[in-house]
């Protein structure tokens, strides 16, 4: 009788022993990248004539700006995953980008004013694209994610034009990695 209750007793801590090893993380995980990009859809090419026109008035400017896209071509839809701490570097877009942030919060700056805007889940906002260089943050310290929709795409490659762009001499905004 004492070896079937010390049979069962082995067997019973080997299968706990083997459930809390599959559940508890292991310390070999590695951390994820700082910022990472999803595509959700493919680029869709608009099968109309389709122009794209967008007026905009940043907070704290009294000028309407206007971001007018002739023939915005493909379209593409991405959740774009930025953990704490982590900064786009200065960069651009083809085109327009509607911005929506789901969870989090995202600092945005545009070259021209420097000036730091934040978006907390549950805002949106456009980034006009076309030469308009900009960077942006997770300033907190749990996750941001965003969903945005880019126009004017091209056929395959990044989403985020950094090849010859630079970041303005006059503005102290530091810059982090960026993956996409």
């Amino acid at each position: 009788m004492n070896k079937k209750k010390l049979t069962g007793l082995s067997l019973v801590l080997t299968v706990l022993g083997l459930t809390a090893a599959s559940v508890v993380p292991s310390g070999a995980q590695t951390e994820p990248p700082p910022i990472t990009v999803e595509p959700l859809t493919p680029r869709s090419k608009f099968t109309d004539d389709v122009d794209l026109k967008i007026r905009y008035k940043l907070d704290g400017t009294g000028r309407r700006r206007v971001s007018l896209t002739k023939d915005p071509s493909r379209t593409v839809v991405a959740r774009i995953t930025v953990q704490p701490g982590a900064q786009f570097p200065w960069h651009t877009h083809p085109g327009p980008v509607v911005v929506n942030v789901t969870q989090g919060e995202l600092v945005y700056v545009r070259a021209g004013d420097c000036v730091e805007r934040s978006y907390p889940a549950g805002t949106a906002f456009v980034d006009p694209g076309r030469r308009s260089v900009h960077t942006a943050s997770n300033p907190t310290s749990g996750v941001t994610v965003l969903m945005a929709t880019f126009f004017n795409v091209s056929e395959s490659g990044p989403l985020t034009i950094t090849e010859g762009v630079e970041a303005p001499d006059d503005c102290p905004i530091e810059v982090g990695s960026h993956s996409s």
